[in-house]
């Protein structure tokens, strides 16, 4: 498997969460900010690097969470789409880093299990851009991409994010199949639906 201490993980966070009314990085789910949710698990496959991208709220985030060693940036448009957001993301990764996994600020579910499973995939099939196929259904993030395509990822433009890669370029592409879900949370709504499933044993 590829080594950890060689793998960042970019974690976007700069959305303006229009949406939830409020910062939702900092909206509590079982009792913890989301986004501190996913810095937790970013955390525990001991990646070389992690980079968290921030934007409206920055400062307000950083006084509240809880901090590792992350980097965290600020994306100076964010309203220029996810994508601004990916390209200031790996435009800070070192030259050490062989491989990011871009995860979203807004999936407190995201699972070590999961980012495991990506660099698996990545050491089975050398493909450079490897995304997981949940069995519940729903977005395929977080999704690794191999330094060799890195290029292409720069190459995105407006709120589509890693999509248009993903979509054009299927010969550079692997799925993984994992289990469970890994919602979004882009409203109050949701993050009530998930509050009242009850926290998941480990989290």
């Amino acid at each position: 498997m590829i080594e950890p201490s060689r793998v960042a993980a970019v974690v976007l966070a700069a959305g303006a969460s229009s949406r939830f009314g409020s910062p939702k990085a900092l909206a509590l789910l079982w009792g913890r900010p989301i986004l501190q949710r996913v810095l937790d698990e970013a955390a525990r496959p001991g990646f070389g690097e992690i980079v968290v991208v921030l934007g409206q709220g920055a400062g307000e985030i950083e006084r509240q969470l809880q901090w590792r060693d992350e980097r965290r940036v600020r994306n100076p448009n964010p309203d220029a789409g996810l994508s601004s957001s990916v390209r200031v993301g790996f435009g800070c990764l070192s030259g050490r880093t062989d491989a990011a996994i871009v995860m979203l600020g807004d999936q407190p579910l995201v699972r070590c299990e999961v980012l495991v499973e990506l660099l698996a995939g990545f050491e089975s099939t050398r493909r450079p851009i490897v995304v997981p196929r949940y069995s519940d259904s729903g977005n395929p993030n977080p999704l690794l991409i191999h330094r060799m395509a890195w290029p292409l990822v720069l190459e995105t433009r407006a709120d589509s994010g890693l999509w248009p890669v993903i979509r054009d370029r299927p010969d550079l592409v692997v799925t993984v199949d994992v289990e469970g879900s890994n919602p979004d949370v882009d409203t109050p709504e949701q993050l009530a639906a998930l509050e009242a499933l009850g926290e998941p044993e480990g989290r």
